[in-house]
């Protein structure tokens, strides 16, 4: 099970400065209304496809609309290697900078 972070601190580790690579698995449209400001985006759809886009030396925050699809994609990146964190709240609840 992945560990889950709060939006609020994700906007605060990006504040500080951290190196963190957050991933967006909603759809384009979705993504199109706003994202965290330099969030890979890969369509939960094309995830499995796209993983080599990915390095299991890194870890990863990911989100999405509501909390859902997140879920799902960590239960995805964590069966194939990779180290994840769950955004809860999704972009929903999230309150930080969009770009």
């Amino acid at each position: 099970m992945a560990k889950q972070v709060t939006p609020e601190e994700v906007a605060k580790r990006l504040q500080n400065g951290e190196e963190i690579i957050v991933i967006d698995v909603r759809e384009k449209n979705e993504v199109a209304t706003g994202r965290i400001p330099g969030a890979k985006h890969i369509p939960l759809g094309h995830l499995a496809l796209r993983k080599c886009e990915l390095d299991k030396k890194q870890s990863y925050i990911i989100t999405c609309q509501s909390g859902n699809r997140s879920k799902a994609a960590c239960g995805i990146l964590e069966a194939l290697g990779y180290k994840v964190e769950d955004m809860t709240g999704g972009m929903n609840d999230w309150s930080g900078n969009t770009e």
